[in-house]
């Protein structure tokens, strides 16, 4: 067995991306059923719910599941720090295509990730992933107690070196070429795009935990690339996205199916944090407006029209993220994706 297998205790190593807001639990299990590793975004979650949600994933899989947090960078607004009301008078003609009223401004953006910590070490999942920053001490002295291992993430070497040095078990090298959120802490985003095949055989030099690549990877090709690279793993988003198992809408799926490679695009619209997807009407409105609040607080604006438009069906007003490979998403069932991948491991 392999060092990434032997240290998470699975049989492939293959991880599913977490999807803050569009993990589900039958994607997760399908994954972990599969022999990979399940994960599951917990962006925004209460203890509550992510006790539910651990416990939901343990009854659909006996096999090693994930939870993802975002961890603090430091320059997240709370209500009492920003006037929201102007924000949400840009975002009026989107509220109004959703059938909606715009809200009045929360008590909070989203729960501390204090009190979610305490939920995940209380539910004890397999591993917590980490995006956006490195993981404390007692974090992670926490997480050894209960026998969870703790995966960080990485968009340089400088960031791979600093949750080595910190102690966490794994890592993953995302490039540039992902879907969803960039997730650099040590510099701006936008100054942190290097792409995959640079990134992660630097990234393997630089650290001696395993390391997992992330970003352009959506079948059997990416895999080998990955391993020739030196990888010990690979960390797969949008091709498992564009399965029937994921939480993304029929409209999302669509989408992705028809991205062609230069289809994605990198914005702060949608979260007010830099991430890449496919470009539909909320986003070129908000970015034409000029508006676009700081994080958590663009996020929550949006997640009120983005829920709406999901559950009526409308593409034009929700997140599509989606990577630079979307085009080679070409599977609708996540055990033939993960099937697809495990064909381009090393024999």
């Amino acid at each position: 067995m392999r060092r990434l297998e032997s240290l998470l205790g699975i049989d492939t190593p293959v991880v599913l991306g977490p999807f803050g807001g569009l993990s589900s639990v039958a994607l997760t299990a399908a994954v972990s059923d599969g022999g990979g590793l399940g994960s599951f975004g917990l962006y925004g979650y209460t203890p509550a719910r992510i006790h539910d949600t651990v416990a939901a994933l343990r009854s659909a899989t006996s096999g090693r599941i994930a939870v993802n947090l975002w961890w603090p960078r430091g320059d997240e607004v709370t209500p009492a720090d920003i006037d929201i009301v102007p924000f949400l008078r840009a975002a009026d003609p989107l509220f109004a295509a959703a059938g909606i009223t715009p809200p009045a401004p929360p008590a909070s953006f989203m729960p501390t990730v204090v009190d979610q910590l305490d939920a995940v070490f209380e539910a004890r999942p397999d591993v917590l992933s980490v995006v956006f920053g490195v993981p404390d001490a007692d974090t992670l002295a926490r997480a050894e107690a209960k026998g969870i291992r703790v995966i960080g993430t990485a968009t340089s070497v400088a960031e791979a070196m600093a949750l080595e040095a910190a102690g966490v078990d794994a890592v993953v090298a995302t490039g540039t070429e992902a879907g969803g959120h960039r997730v650099s802490f040590l510099r701006d985003p936008a100054h942190s795009l290097v792409g995959t095949f640079a990134l992660v055989p630097q990234v393997v030099d630089a650290v001696d935990i395993p390391v997992i690549a992330a970003g352009g990877i959506a079948d059997r090709r990416g895999v080998a690339a990955a391993f020739a690279l030196g990888a010990e793993g690979v960390q797969v988003g949008t091709a498992f996205l564009r399965t029937r198992q994921s939480a993304a809408t029929d409209g999302h799926r669509a989408a992705i199916a028809a991205a062609a490679d230069t289809d994605t695009v990198l914005t702060r619209a949608m979260s007010g944090r830099l991430a890449r997807g496919i470009p539909n009407r909320a986003m070129r409105e908000l970015e034409a407006s000029g508006m676009i609040a700081p994080f958590p607080a663009q996020n929550w604006l949006t997640g009120v029209f983005r829920a709406a438009a999901a559950a009526s069906g409308d593409a034009e007003l929700v997140s599509l993220w989606a990577g630079q490979a979307a085009a080679l998403a070409r599977l609708d069932d996540a055990a033939e994706v993960l099937a697809e991948l495990r064909a381009g491991l090393p024999g």
